[in-house]
Parts: structure tokens; sequence; C-alpha cells
């Protein structure tokens, strides 16, 4: 048997969850899920992580939150909103800005939402000091998305990740597990219904079906979380997104309910990476790099990486303006970064001449 919670403990925690910026709070057991584990265990098969390794070796302390601690009793799943101010598609159509997901434009919300989990983490303990908890955002082996769902913030939509009715699909997630018994909330219905417009907005096809995502073929994990060359097949798809893809979550419907007036102070984007030039990036040595994007998510991938994205972006740009940073970057150090600056030569030569008399 657990530590059982009063209810009067579990309002005041989502009032003080709410005060510390949580948008949304709610509660769910900790125990496994046979359905979230069967697909887990299916999504690893196929190997649609691709080179996420981590994902398949802590698997068995991803089915279940007491596969991570074997005490936990509760989930309190908690979501920070990040609505973006206007259309996060609005550079779509100006080939030599730089897009950047609407997460990664202000501080890293890593450092955001950790910060507030522990302020809350505290605030419980000094409630409850007989009760044990840890708190998780992101880089633990904890499934916040399929979690959130059964705490009933959210549900996970036909692109896998949680929307909400209130806040769209503009949610960060973070997780406490605790030794307390909470009343556990209804989880969430689905509200998609018959609509896809997430699926058709993909520009890669990166959802072989509804609510099952192939990320080799996202631009999320291809820009960010695959290393060396992006395959060439996916490289005109990129057009000019340097960082993430917001394409899926933007079109979401729901999105008309998000209110900027919920974001977290903390994560409003930084005025220069809402519209920034292709041809300023691709100048950056390591240093350089690290400077701008210090307290930035963008900075964990890497000066070369990051390089390497522009250099499609260029590539797939058709300006004349960033032939020269591409063709002095056929020389990088870097492999990729040449290979990238080779490919993007080719493809700026081929559009000159196509443009020329």
């Amino acid at each position: 048997m657990g530590q059982p919670a009063s209810t009067d403990l579990q309002a005041a925690l989502r009032a003080e969850a709410e005060a510390l910026g949580f948008a949304a709070c709610g509660f769910t057991g900790a125990g496994g899920d046979p359905v979230r584990a069967q697909r887990l265990e299916q999504w690893l098969g196929e190997g649609a992580h691709g080179s996420m390794e981590w994902m398949e070796t802590r698997k068995q302390q991803r089915v279940s939150p007491q596969g991570l601690w074997p005490e936990a009793r509760s989930v309190i799943a908690l979501g920070m909103s990040y609505a973006p101010d206007g259309d996060p598609l609005a550079l779509a159509n100006d080939p030599e800005a730089a897009r950047v997901s609407v997460y990664a434009r202000g501080r890293d919300y890593h450092d955001v939402v950790k910060k507030a989990l522990k302020a809350l983490a505290r605030w419980l303990v000094v409630q409850r000091p007989d009760s044990e908890l840890k708190v998780f955002v992101d880089t633990a082996p904890v499934m916040e998305k399929p979690l959130g769902e059964v705490a009933g913030i959210g549900w996970q939509g036909k692109h896998t990740n949680l929307v909400s009715t209130a806040h769209g699909s503009w949610l960060f997630l973070g997780a406490i597990y605790s030794t307390l018994d909470f009343v556990p909330d209804a989880p969430h219905p689905d509200r998609c219904g018959t609509c896809r417009q997430c699926q058709d907005a993909c520009p890669t096809d990166a959802f072989p079906q509804p609510y099952r995502l192939d990320a080799r073929r996202c631009i999320s994990y291809l820009t960010i979380e695959h290393k060396g060359p992006v395959p060439e097949e996916f490289r005109a798809a990129l057009g000019n997104r340097i960082y993430g893809c917001d394409d899926c979550l933007a079109v979401c419907p729901w999105n008309k309910f998000a209110d900027t007036a919920h974001r977290h102070m903390k994560l409003a984007p930084r005025e220069e990476l809402t519209a920034p030039r292709l041809a300023q990036f691709l100048a950056f040595d390591d240093a350089g790099f690290r400077q701008f994007f210090s307290g930035s998510p963008i900075k964990r991938i890497g000066r070369d990486r990051f390089v390497r994205n522009c250099l499609y972006a260029a590539g797939n740009s058709g300006s004349a303006a960033l032939v020269e940073p591409v063709e002095k970057l056929r020389g990088d150090p870097d492999p990729v970064v040449r290979d990238a600056a080779d490919w993007a030569s080719a493809r700026l030569s081929g559009a000159q001449n196509v443009r020329s008399p």
C-alpha cells in the first residue's frame, strides 16, 4: 500500500502548479499499461526510432513508471505552454530565412521546466515530508505523452504529440513520480475525429498511418538527432528548416484555442530567432555558434550539425547571395559539412543556370 494523499492536498498542488507557470496538471497511477508497452515494442521492432538507441536500451524503464522507480505510486503529469505569437509557418516562402522550430526560439525548455518542477517538488515535500518523489523532463526514460493522456491533460494526436483542447499542440511536458497515492484523473478522450491535417502537412510522409511516426523520415529527427549526412531523398524536402519542424503541429485545428497569455514568461522567443537569415548562420565557427546559442536547446547539436542543416537550406534557396558562403564551406574541416556544402553548391549552380537566359 502507498501513502494516501488527501483531496485537499491534490487541489492545492494543482493551484501551486498553476502559480509556477504550468498550464496543465493531471494525476495517474504508476503501474504498467499493456497497450502502451505493446505500442512501444512494435515501434522499436520496426526500427522507427532510427539511431536513437537510448529508446531501446532503457525500454523496460519506459514501459512503466515503476519500471524506472519501483516505489512510485502516482505520476503527476504537467504541461507548460509555449504557444507561438504568430504563424509558425510564416517563413516558409522566404528562402533566405532560416526556420527554427517554435520550441527552440526561446530559452532551453529543459532548464525552465525542470526549475518549475523542482519548485513544485519542494512545495510537496513541505506538505508531506513522509513522501518521496523524483522529477523528470525529457531526458529520462519516461513516456511523458502517454502518461499525459492517461492523466487527462490531453491526448496523443495523429501526429503522436500531445494535444490539448485549451493549449493546442504547444505544451512542454514534465512529470513527477511520487510515493503518494493520488486520486487518478480520467484519461483524456481522443478529439482528432476524422481530421488528418497533420499527416497531410508532413513534407516527408513521416506518418505511415495515424498515430504512428517513423522518426527516420521526420525532419525534426533528421535535423536534430540524426548524425552524419541527411539522406539525399529528404534534403530538398527540408526546405529552409534548419532545426526541427512545426508543420504537423502548426496545422492542428485545436491551436485556435492556444493563447500566449498562458505561455511561461521565460519561454518567450528571442527576437533574433524569429526571422534569422541563413547567411549569418553559415558564417558561424564553433565559438560563434556557442556564443549565439548560449542558453538555447539548439546548442546541444553542435556547430557542425547545425551548419550542415543550414547548407541544405541554402541549397534549397536558389539564392545567388548564398553562393559565396556556401563555397567557403566546401573546405570545412568536418566531412559532413563539406558533403552538405558540395550538395548545396551543385543545387545553387543548377538554379542559377536555370535562371540564366
